[in-house]
């Protein structure tokens, strides 16, 4: 396990990933500011305690602002990396600060009310319904992940942005390659080439509206305002990749938690009207995001008395928060009718997550699915291993065997 040293930053090493709990329990009593050191080199402040997250989540002087962060990266950066994401994929409002984030997320909330997504149930179901029918033609033994956990939220996003369905295993592998840390030519080609797609994605859209959600977001105005071009190009990287990746890996993780506690399986399995609740509770006890994305200090900042200088990268520990003994009890133990609310899974204050309404409802279908189709899934071997990913929480297979029920 990864330890902890007093002086020195911390390194996030691939013991780390397989076991981040084992390193933010000591980190939530002895350090709970700390500096790190990510495995691509990059050193930035680490949050752990759940009152100082969201603390942090919704602090003014953390900012996010993508015109400011890219000296800043450099400056903490390790000696020889470079920069993967193209300006083109980054200028979307989860990196704006207001007024610019206010501005974004104005336009592009309209296309995630929750009547446009309650809307999406029965396509959504029908998806899930398709996917374990394949599965259970496929069985007995699959890789959960990728015949039911990746294709079901790739599906939907992909079909309510209109992406044609031809491009979706590229896509696929540039968010996989992006979110990864591969080495730094490989990001960069993805990045590359993702945005070159979505630029001619966009341009389409303009050109052919559809009723797809991107149509609504390149037609979206408010009191003469509009997305660019570029706005709504990044819009629709951060839309593609967070409306897949969250939902990919909270279906993934939850369904491991489940097969590895017959018990709380158990309560599920006689009450799927609990599953919503339940859904609550995977994202607390182990979501699909462990570090949230970059912000860095607009002045000098102190938590928990210790004073983090101004223009330094911090990255909040949702994982670590969101098993905070001080918030939730006995929280490393797995328990699907606890009260789970004020988790932190998807952020907190401005920057919380759009597309939560949807992962939720994709969520619920899912183990619905899953649970009446296959009572008697069983682990197939060990899952894994973890996803070398900072921001990503995430297993990178999860063998099962079905009995189609």
């Amino acid at each position: 396990m990864t330890t902890v040293e007093r002086t020195e930053p911390i390194e996030l090493d691939d013991a780390f990933f397989e076991n981040p709990d084992g390193l933010y329990r000591e980190l939530r009593v002895d350090r709970p500011a700390v500096r790190a050191t990510g495995p691509n080199g990059l050193g930035f402040w680490m949050i752990t305690r759940y009152a100082d997250a969201r603390a942090a989540l919704n602090d003014p002087r953390l900012l996010k602002d993508s015109r400011r962060i890219p000296p800043i990266l450099e400056r903490h950066r390790a000696s020889g990396t470079e920069r993967a994401f193209t300006d083109a994929l980054v200028g979307h409002m989860l990196n704006a600060d207001p007024p610019d984030h206010t501005r974004l997320r104005k336009l592009v909330s309209r296309a995630f009310t929750m009547r446009a997504i309650a809307r999406l149930r029965p396509r959504i179901e029908e998806i899930a319904t398709e996917l374990a029918d394949a599965m259970a033609a496929a069985g007995p033994d699959v890789d959960l992940l990728d015949e039911f956990a990746f294709p079901l939220p790739m599906a939907v996003i992909c079909e309510i942005l209109g992406v044609p369905q031809d491009r979706r295993d590229d896509f696929r592998h540039w968010s996989s390659t992006l979110l990864s840390h591969a080495p730094d030519d490989e990001r960069a080609a993805a990045a590359a080439a993702m945005s070159r797609f979505l630029t001619d994605l966009v341009a389409d859209k303009a050109a052919n509206p559809g009723e797809d959600m991107l149509s609504v977001i390149v037609r979206a105005s408010e009191d003469g305002d509009s997305l660019t071009h570029g706005e709504t190009t990044a819009m629709a990287f951060l839309l593609l990749v967070a409306g897949h990746e969250t939902t990919v890996n909270l279906i993934g993780n939850g369904m491991a938690a489940l097969l590895r506690d017959p018990a709380q399986r158990a309560v599920l399995a006689e009450d799927p009207d609990k599953i919503p609740h339940a859904v609550e509770e995977f994202l607390r006890y182990d979501g699909p995001v462990d570090l949230a994305t970059f912000r860095f200090t607009d002045e000098p900042v102190e938590i928990d008395g210790i004073t983090i200088p101004a223009d330094e990268l911090v990255l909040v520990s949702l994982l670590g928060a969101n098993r905070d003994p001080e918030r939730y009890a006995e929280p490393e133990r797995l328990d699907v009718e606890r009260d789970a609310s004020g988790h932190l899974a998807f952020g907190y204050g401005i920057h919380h997550c759009l597309g939560a309404p949807l992962a939720r409802l994709e969520a619920d279908i899912a183990f619905r699915t899953l649970l009446s189709r296959f009572p008697d899934m069983t682990l197939r071997g060990e899952p894994g291993p973890h996803r070398i990913s900072t921001l990503i929480n995430g297993l990178t297979s999860l063998p099962v065997r079905l009995t189609v029920g």
